[in-house]
This record gives C-alpha cells, structure tokens and sequence, in this order.
C-alpha cells in the first residue's frame, strides 16, 4: 500500500462518528447565541452618543491605560519567572508552577480578597507600607494596576514557560561556544526566538487584564474616573442605562475577537498546549 492509502485508511480509522455532530452543533450554538444576541440587541444609532459620554469615555480610557499598564508589569515580572520555572531544577518547582497559575482558577473576589489581607491599609504588607510612607495601595488607579496583574501574569507565564520548555537549547549552547556571554546569548539568541511566544502571552495578558471585574471591585474598588474600568461601567449600567452597557460590552467583544485574530491558530496549538 502507498503512503497516500495509508494517510487515507489512517484518516478513515480515527474519523469522529456521525452522532457526534448533534451535541457539537448545541454547543456551538449555546456559546453562539449570547453574543449573537448582544449584537442584534446593540443600539447602532446610539453608539457614537453613548460612548462619548464622559463616564463612558473615562472608563474606556482607564481600562485601556490600567491594561496596558498592568500587561508591561505582567511581561517585566513573568519573563524571569517563566524562564527560572523552565529552565532551572530545585525543591518545589511543581508546587511553585501550581501556585503561579492559581489565579487562573481562583475566583476573582478571593484574589481581590487576598490582595487586600496582603496589599490593603492593614495587611501584611500594605500596613508596613502605609505606616511608612502613609501610601494606601487598595482604591486607587494604581490598585487596579495591581489587582489586573495579579490576574492576568499567570495567562503570560503559562504561555512562556511552554514555549521555553519545548525551545532547542543547541542555539544557545552554539552562542555560548562562540563567545557570547549569557546575556548576550538571552538577547540575541533567545529573545528573538521566543518573541512570537512573548507576543501571544502578552496579548492574552491584555485582554484577561482588560476583562477583570471580580479583583477590582474588591481591592480598588469603582470610583469613576479613578477606578470604574468598563466592567464594572457595565455592571453599574446595566441597572440605569441598559444601552450604554450594551455598548461598552461590545467594544470589550471587538477586543476580544481581535486578540483571537492576533493569536492565530498556530500560536494557540504552539505556545498554550507546549
């Protein structure tokens, strides 16, 4: 038999059954449908009005700034994390992997919780600090910084330390038997190659940080112009002016359709499964 039957037969033994197609469809259609109806639903004539509305504006531009902002913390801080838990061999290092994407599965409200025994005016830390300084994290701009990092570091980790682990350290040892020097090697050499990784895991890190409700509310609270991103705009909106949250939900749907289209298929199999 040739290679191309054989590709064929292969193709015939692990096809899917045909009953399988009824419950794929529901399920498509479950996750379909609400966003679906979100854009039947949106007042497209309204939306210039809605969101030029101060308070709508406020929380648009504070939630793209705090994203960002939490995002460069997230890439500073979770590079080198990601690089100690791929590359560097000690007691614990599964149970510290556990921990650092626990905030992947933690509910929002406890991680604002824990931020605010560890960060808050009172807390481990945030007394020490607030003693010293007389400087309260919880409440404020930077608050929410910190509560969407805590948040969204773990989606940057993940995908770079993936990346990190299935990388061909034969470059690196070709640039170390070249003469370069260890950070040259980093800069040069492997940098360059994980930057497509870097990218993926960053943009996922926006767009998580950018979503984040149950952590801000709870640690920075929903101050506007402060600290009232747009979900919580939303949430608020929803009792007032239903138009107005359905219009800032669909600038955070646009958002995250477009990171799915940034990510591509090939970051997504390469990066997040390892």
């Amino acid at each position: 038999m040739t290679g191309a039957g054989r590709r064929v037969r292969s193709r015939e033994r692990i096809a899917p059954p045909w009953s399988l197609g009824v419950p794929a469809a529901l399920a498509m259609i479950f996750l379909l449908l609400p966003l679906t109806a979100l854009v039947l639903r949106a007042p497209w004539a309204a939306m210039p009005r809605l969101l030029s509305e101060p308070t709508v504006r406020d929380a648009l531009r504070l939630s793209l700034v705090t994203a960002s902002l939490a995002t460069v913390v997230a890439t500073v801080l979770g590079v080198p994390l990601a690089w100690v838990l791929a590359r560097i061999e000690f007691p614990g290092r599964s149970l510290a992997r556990a921990l650092v994407i626990l905030p992947l599965v933690l509910p929002p409200v406890v991680g604002g919780v824990a931020l605010l025994l560890a960060l808050g005016r009172r807390g481990v830390v945030g007394g020490l600090l607030y003693d010293w300084t007389g400087w309260s994290l919880p409440f404020s701009t930077a608050g929410v910084v910190v509560a969407e990092t805590f948040v969204a570091m773990p989606f940057l980790v993940v995908t770079v330390e993936g990346a990190l682990r299935g990388f061909d350290q034969r470059y690196e040892e070709a640039g170390a038997m070249l003469g370069a020097g260890r950070l040259t090697v980093l800069r040069r050499v492997t940098l360059p190659m994980l930057a497509p990784s870097l990218a993926a895991g960053a943009v996922l890190c926006f767009a998580r940080a950018l979503g984040e409700f149950g952590a801000t509310i709870t640690f920075a609270g929903n101050a506007p112009g402060r600290t009232q991103t747009m979900p919580l705009a939303v949430y608020l909106a929803l009792e007032d002016d239903p138009d107005a949250a359905i219009a800032l939900s669909l600038v955070l749907l646009v958002v995250c359709v477009g990171v799915l289209l940034l990510l591509r298929e090939r970051w997504l199999r390469r990066d997040l499964l390892g």
